[in-house]
């Protein structure tokens, strides 16, 4: 049998236990001994950066925001389309994470940080978002602890709430997208972007791509 390994230790912002494992060519990472993420189930995170192909794939200048680096799949499907004018921001609140990505996970999807057009910012999304310019991004992609409801660090909840929500369309340009992914339904969550003039549309998302219901859900908000 194939051993399980502790690769790395990082403590959040809110003092919980964020690690890193590998077993058997997967990784994963966890708060406090409590699945966060795992490599073999990507695909809602692919299927996050795949709702942005309509406004990436083709030859204009687009600006994107992704909240959250994760294990690297939401960017990497954004990137496998964009053209090559699209400048991609990702947001990552915790150093380590973005360290890992560039050592134990340099293998996986680690190499995408590389890629001229990713500019990587060690801070807060909601900080980034905050001091954007109205209408500053075509697309905003956001995978933050486990959507509405944080679970790593409890000062993601005002990414949600009402102001959050308004920050999130302000930074939006006319005709742009903002896809938020959720570990469940959240009608409050999905009110509150309708409130704040985006047309919303939830969209189930799988755990894997062979698993016969959803897991999750995706709220796709658009600036009309």
């Amino acid at each position: 049998m194939k051993p399980h390994l502790k690769l790395a230790e990082a403590t959040t912002p809110d003092g919980k236990r964020l690690t890193l494992h590998a077993h058997d060519g997967k990784f994963s990472l966890r708060v406090d001994s409590k699945e966060l993420m795992h490599s073999a189930a990507t695909s809602s995170e692919q299927q996050l950066g795949q709702l942005a192909v309509p406004l990436v794939s083709g030859d204009s200048t687009v600006q994107v925001l992704i909240g959250g680096l994760g294990l690297g799949f939401t960017l990497k499907s954004v990137l496998e389309v964009a053209g090559p004018n699209v400048k991609v921001c990702v947001a990552e609140l915790i150093p380590e994470v973005i360290e890992w990505n560039r050592t134990h996970l340099a293998g996986l999807n680690g190499v995408l940080l590389n890629d001229p057009r990713v500019t990587l910012l060690t801070e807060n999304v909601c900080a980034v978002l905050g001091r954007a310019p109205a209408e500053s991004y075509d697309v905003i992609l956001l995978d933050i602890d486990n959507g509405p409801t944080a679970m790593v660090h409890a000062g993601n909840a005002r990414l949600y709430d009402r102001k959050g929500v308004q920050r999130i369309a302000t930074a939006l340009k006319p005709g742009g997208r903002a896809a938020i992914w959720s570990a469940k339904p959240d009608q409050a969550f999905a009110d509150r972007l309708t409130a704040a003039g985006l047309d919303v549309n939830d969209v189930p998302a799988k755990l894997h791509t062979t698993a016969k219901r959803c897991t999750y859900m995706i709220y796709v908000a658009d600036k009309i």
